[in-house]
């Protein structure tokens, strides 16, 4: 059966073909590693996961890079304020990244690769765009010059102007134009740096994904993923960079992205102090909750994560674990129950097969072929015992410590102290109390 993927490049549905039916080649944009992942970090992970599930079906050879940025401001900014170094600090954050990932039950791409085992070729990249007249070098700082580059702002649409009116540009007066992005910059002292051409510095962020891309799959290549807050400026750079070392009219022949998590409809920010980490929901329930959570709707729509949306989760597998059995062995999944996610990976279609099969299977049929269709999405993958140990427990406070706590959490907030902001919130979320920021007030109520 064929697979359909909306390819924001040409901002349509479109049957996959690919480069080489023998080598299927898929990028997908990681982490970078300065803090721990949150729940809208989750939902690439899963939804790109099912993607090449699907892709291992249809093809005999996939390969899937999904890079970790492990070099960054945010990152050096970060082990500054923990007084740790960048080193300590990635591999930590590095180490948490991947167990988050088997807590998905997501499985390893083909390659991960670090932005730091990679910085010769991006020197190497920097130097051929130099020479071809599309980078210039001022004061120890390399730039990439947008004007030469004429298809730019294909990928979201719009001209460059535009998408520059409403962005933030960052302001410099080595640039030859306020658009041009830089590819390498020098460290300040105490900072990590590599020896280049330049002096001694580090990549641009963008340039990481063009040389780490180019290495595992090529000059082009079938499939490019990542969030939609990846479009501008990150993924209009990197085809920006890569077309032109390359000499390419291609990089990547569809572009998939994944739209945001809102919580409880409002947008996820620290700001907000309601940023979720994924480790918070560990020793509170199975992965296989919060990964049913993240493709209950469809990965181009808006997902508002609330409790209202887990509890539903979790009741569905409780359901669902009453027919499982560990003995029975996987069967084919025949293309019918298959086809809501050859369209355009539509997983609430293929969830409402589930709940189709698992009517079957309660009265006793179909049941091998309905644990494989919950498997084939990282579904039923814990055995009975295992599924019963994540069982939530409900502990309640006294009515007066919960307003309490929420009085400290909202004078945390007015002093934009965040991090304790976000430490009552999950304190509260562990006493098994959710709460809920609306029209500038404050709710809250037992899960």
């Amino acid at each position: 059966m064929d697979i359909f993927l909306t390819n924001n490049l040409t901002n349509k549905k479109e049957q996959f073909v690919p480069n080489d039916k023998k080598h299927i080649g898929m990028y997908v944009c990681g982490p970078t590693v300065y803090d721990d992942p949150h729940i809208g970090n989750a939902r690439p992970l899963v939804i790109f996961d099912i993607l090449y599930k699907l892709l291992k079906k249809s093809y005999s050879n996939v390969t899937y890079v999904r890079n970790i940025t492990d070099i960054d401001d945010k990152i050096i900014k970060a082990s500054q304020e923990q007084k740790i170094s960048v080193k300590e600090l990635t591999e930590k954050i590095t180490k948490n990244f991947l167990d988050d990932c088997k807590f998905l039950i997501c499985e390893e791409p083909t390659h991960q690769p670090k932005a730091t085992e990679h910085i010769k070729l991006m020197i190497e990249m920097i130097d051929q765009l130099i020479k071809k007249g599309y980078a210039y070098e001022i004061n120890n700082h390399v730039y990439f010059e947008l004007k030469k580059f004429s298809d730019y702002g294909k990928l979201s649409n719009k001209k460059l102007d535009d998408l520059i009116a409403g962005s933030r540009v960052e302001i410099s007066e080595n640039k030859k134009n306020s658009e041009d992005f830089v590819l390498w910059k020098p460290s300040k002292e105490n900072e990590p740096y590599w020896d280049s051409p330049w002096g001694k510095g580090r990549p641009g962020w963008h340039l990481e994904c063009s040389a780490m891309s180019k290495k595992f799959l090529g000059d082009q290549f079938d499939i490019h993923g990542g969030g939609i807050d990846l479009i501008f400026p990150h993924h209009e750079n990197e085809i920006a960079q890569s077309r032109c070392v390359n000499d390419t009219k291609i990089f990547a022949n569809y572009w998939v992205h994944n739209a945001f998590i809102t919580i409880s409809n409002e947008k996820m920010a620290k700001s907000q102090g309601n940023i979720l980490k994924i480790k918070d929901f560990k020793n509170k329930m199975s992965g296989q909750v919060l990964r049913l959570a993240l493709i209950s709707s469809h990965y181009k729509q808006p997902l508002d994560w609330n409790e209202k949306l887990l509890d539903e989760c979790q009741n569905t597998l409780d359901k669902w674990y009453r027919v499982y059995s560990s003995d029975i062995e996987s069967v084919e999944i025949n293309d019918e129950i298959l086809k809501p996610l050859y369209e355009d990976l539509n997983t609430p279609g293929y969830i409402a097969n589930l709940h189709k099969l698992y009517e079957q299977a309660n009265k006793g049929k179909n049941v091998e072929l309905f644990i494989s269709a919950c498997k084939f999405v990282g579904l039923l993958k814990e055995n009975e015992k295992q599924w019963e140990k994540h069982k939530k427990d409900k502990v309640s406070i006294s009515e007066i410590e919960i307003n309490n706590k929420i009085e400290l959490r909202n004078k945390a907030r007015s002093n934009k102290n965040y991090k304790e902001a976000d430490k009552i919130r999950n304190e509260l979320f562990d006493k098994g109390v959710l709460i809920e920021d609306k029209d500038g007030k404050t709710l809250w109520k037992f899960k």
